[in-house]
């Protein structure tokens, strides 16, 4: 498999990089950043560790050494300020990301090409390529509530002195303001986190509102975040390249699910080889439920502004 990473001389693309270089799963791994120095710089200071780590092929180029590529990840973006919202990126990232999109389409890419949208407002971003990219919807999907998720899972096993790995508990809806904790689903191997005497209703909302604020926080401490969404998009590239039929929260467009159509958001989602491949309506508790819809209709309104 190839992956190209468009803006992958920023942070989070390099962070990327790496995550897929050290897991060796997929083949190929393509450097795209409009700074191509930066590029070439972030290509061969990876190429100098294949020989210890996956061996892929790892180098610098255009949209024209790009058509070829089976996933396109987008990682181009204007950095969030620490007291912004990432719905106050869209007017600053939209004109960007559209010339993103039609440097892939002069480019070209192929019928069944993957394109996996990390820059924010990525449920924004991730609408407007289903909708100008001639893809099929399920090959079109976003990073969604998977950091999200990931640091809601990782908290919650600190705050109890739990292994991070056994603890699955999901955060859906928008990746930012409106987000929800899918308490009702959340578990420790296996076992009902709700059924632990710790976890109370104070301990849920404090989680929660701690998970909410990680991205600012780790903005004003050093800058923004790198190594943990790296990890997160490579978790779901590799869940595509392996076909593991892997549950989550990608963002894409809804058809349905929870009552919601025509808006790209987290819910959970079957990732496999060719994409998307199922939306799955888990039974929730109703106030999130409530909260999931309450997600789009306020992803909607910003889309609006923007389409």
């Amino acid at each position: 498999m190839k992956v190209t990473i468009i803006g992958g001389g920023g942070r989070v693309g390099s962070n990327a990089a790496f995550a897929l270089q050290c897991a060796g799963i997929v083949q190929e791994i393509q450097i795209l950043d409009a700074n191509t120095d930066l590029a070439e710089g972030e290509a061969l200071d990876l190429l100098h560790g294949a020989a210890s780590l996956g061996g892929q092929r790892i180098y610098a180029g255009g949209y024209d050494r790009a058509k070829d590529s089976d996933v396109f990840v987008i990682t181009a973006g204007l950095r969030r300020k620490p007291d912004e919202s990432r719905l106050d990126l869209i007017n600053r990232n939209v004109a960007l990301f559209q010339n993103i999109l039609q440097s892939m389409q002069q480019g070209g890419y192929a019928a069944t090409a993957q394109v996996f949208v990390v820059s924010n407002p990525v449920d924004i971003l991730t609408e407007m390529a289903v909708r100008e990219l001639n893809l099929p919807w399920q090959q079109v999907y976003g990073l969604g509530t998977m950091l999200d998720t990931a640091r809601f899972r990782s908290l919650i096993a600190q705050e109890l002195s739990l292994d991070a790995s056994q603890v699955s508990a999901l955060i859906l809806g928008e990746h930012g303001d409106s987000m929800i904790p899918a308490w009702s689903s959340a578990t420790v191997n296996g076992l009902p986190l709700a059924g632990m005497k710790e976890v109370t209703p104070a301990f849920q909302q404090k989680l929660f509102e701690r998970t909410k604020g990680s991205g600012a926080e780790v903005i004003r401490r050093k800058g923004g975040a790198g190594w943990a969404v790296g990890a997160t998009i490579a978790e779901t590239i590799h869940a595509v390249a392996l076909d593991r039929k892997s549950l989550l929260p990608v963002s894409s467009q809804q058809h349905g699910c929870y009552g919601l159509r025509d808006i790209s958001i987290s819910v959970p989602t079957v990732m496999g080889r060719k994409g998307v491949l199922d939306h799955v309506e888990v039974k929730l508790w109703p106030k999130e439920v409530q909260g999931l819809q309450a997600s789009g209709r306020a992803l909607r309104e910003s889309l609006n502004q923007v389409l």
